[in-house]
């Protein structure tokens, strides 16, 4: 009520001095109160202000408690965020520590299996090489008994073939009578 009474006087001071300077001959506004409706519109302004005054405090409230939920939600939201960025991270150490170890074990396997491939390899080495020397002794007994036998054979051939020009009748008695001692010399 006393925002009208305080417009009122506004309004009836503005319409004095507009008054004069309309008498005066110059531009001016027209402040009569009934003729420009100012009374109805101060009457509509405090009618405005009176109930309009709980609705806006109202409605501004509620904007003021949506806006209060809605920091609270997202500090609410921050603190789950700043937590599970905090656990996600402890996982990467976790699984960054995992991995370290799964290659470390993994190397240490391929070194291991590496000396044991190599270890193999030597074995394997040795076993043919043995296998080559003996091979190559089988192989070189058998070339020489082979050889043997073939010079044996051909002793036997020659022998043979020389035998019955060399072997007459005085030195085949003379071979048998040598068989002839030696066998009855052995008995006695």
């Amino acid at each position: 009520m006393e925002m009208l009474l305080k417009l009122a006087i506004g309004a009836n001071v503005l319409a004095a001095e507009a008054a004069e300077s309309a008498e005066t001959g110059g531009f001016g506004i027209n402040f009569d109160i009934l003729e420009t409706n100012l009374i109805n519109l101060a009457i509509v302004i405090g009618v405005l202000i009176y109930f309009g005054r709980g609705f806006l405090t109202k409605t501004l409230g509620d904007r003021r408690s949506a806006i209060e939920t809605a920091i609270k939600e997202a500090e609410q939201r921050k603190k789950q965020a700043v937590s599970a960025l905090a656990e996600q991270q402890q996982k990467l150490a976790q699984a960054q520590g995992e991995a370290e170890t799964i290659r470390a074990s993994a190397q240490e396997a391929a070194k291991a299996a590496k000396a044991e491939i190599v270890a193999k390899a030597e074995q394997d080495i040795q076993r043919m090489r043995e296998a080559a020397s003996q091979d190559l002794s089988a192989d070189q007994a058998r070339v020489i008994t082979e050889l043997r036998q073939r010079v044996a054979a051909l002793a036997i051939q020659r022998v043979e073939a020389e035998l019955p020009s060399r072997l007459n009748d005085s030195v085949q008695q003379q071979l048998i009578d040598r068989s002839i001692a030696m066998l009855v010399g052995g008995d006695q």
